[in-house]
């Protein structure tokens, strides 16, 4: 199979060959200091080709497309060049004329989406960018975005409506530039749960996602850190192909698994702490024990618990990859058992940098 194939196998709920691996973002520092680029590279997006290159370094099956709106909030600089936004600037019904955001049928930039999708090679393309719910959160403020849900739900609606039209028109032209899947990133959740009960997301997000939804005509994939269990049925309901990140200490991906195989693919949740602060060992055993009680019978799409942020190992990111293609083959419990009579008789580990002469770290 190519990236592209197994990639949508597993979408479609499907046992491809192997366990695909993808990301949904990969920070453009953390690339840099993979692929030996100069400071600058891909601050502003990266080429098909350079895409590629990087997906073939990180043994990834995807290249990513990122397309997202702007948002209207104070913003400060922390650690590494980490953006962290403040207050939000949306603050009343006059401030609706700040949100300009970019012609979303503007042949520029569609004829930049394209050349990208055109250039994927046997990879899956993946149009990444945001519905509106978070870019709604950010630029109202989250303590105002709470309050607006129940003191000035038409400020809110507005502004979500604003953001979830340019959505709904990237969504249209998104399968037809020749990508394979649209992906939208909108946090939503607390550890606990949502940020609001499931009975406010049926009635005030939903159906603004449903416009998205039927101008589709490829799969697509929800992100949002924290515990989106108690909405699962509701975004399956709504097309939804891929939940990602399952976070790992919010929801537990082996229930998930058993409450939705062959409905939902899940994609997660090597723990990003791991990835930091662990070792490739570590990394390796940890991916060993995901694609074990996951990935029979289709449906995973093994990943990082959020994203390739900046502050990861690159040796632990490496050893994520090789670990998913050592572990992942078809039959799943055939290929673990047998790397497991393999390893009872050798003390070392060949996915770990420290157990192999000249391997890169």
């Amino acid at each position: 199979m190519t990236s592209r194939e197994r990639v949508l196998a597993a979408l479609r709920c499907e046992v491809p060959d192997r366990v695909p691996y993808c990301e949904l973002w990969v920070d453009p520092s953390l690339a840099q200091r993979v692929m030996g680029w100069p400071e600058g590279v891909g601050d502003s997006g990266w080429t098909a080709e350079q895409a590629k290159a990087l997906a073939r370094r990180l043994g990834m099956d995807n290249v990513l497309y990122v397309r997202r709106p702007p948002v209207y909030a104070q913003t400060g600089e922390g650690e590494g060049g980490r953006q962290f936004v403040g207050e939000g600037m949306i603050r009343s019904e006059a401030d609706l004329k700040l949100i300009e955001l970019p012609d979303p049928r503007d042949e520029g930039l569609w004829a930049q989406a394209r050349a990208f999708a055109q250039g994927k090679g046997d990879y899956a393309a993946f149009f990444v960018t945001r519905i509106g719910l978070f870019p709604t959160i950010v630029s109202l403020g989250f303590e105002a975005f709470c309050v607006a849900l129940h003191e000035n739900r038409p400020l809110l609606e507005a502004v979500l409506d604003r953001y979830t039209d340019w959505a709904a028109a990237l969504a249209e032209r998104a399968g037809a530039a020749g990508f394979d899947v649209f992906v939208t990133t909108d946090d939503m959740a607390f550890k606990s749960g949502p940020f609001f009960s499931p009975a406010v997301f049926r009635e005030v997000f939903a159906p603004r996602f449903r416009r998205v939804a039927e101008r589709l005509t490829i799969p697509w994939i929800f992100h949002s850190d924290g515990n989106m269990a108690p909405v699962a049925d509701d975004l399956l309901a709504l097309g939804v192909a891929g939940l990602h990140p399952n976070e790992k200490g919010a929801m537990d991906i082996r229930a998930m698994k058993r409450r939705y195989a062959g409905r939902l693919c899940l994609l997660g949740n090597v723990e990003m702490d791991l990835l930091a602060r662990g070792t490739p060992r570590q990394v390796a055993a940890e991916v060993r024990g995901l694609v074990r009680d996951v990935a029979p019978g289709g449906g995973y799409i093994a990943a990082s618990g959020n994203s390739l942020a900046s502050f990861l190992k690159p040796e632990n990111v490496l050893a994520m990859s090789r670990a998913v293609r050592r572990h992942g083959g078809y039959p799943i419990s055939d290929r673990i058992d047998s790397i497991d009579s393999i390893d009872s008789n050798n003390s070392t580990d060949p996915t770990d940098p420290a157990d192999r002469k000249g391997a890169c770290s």
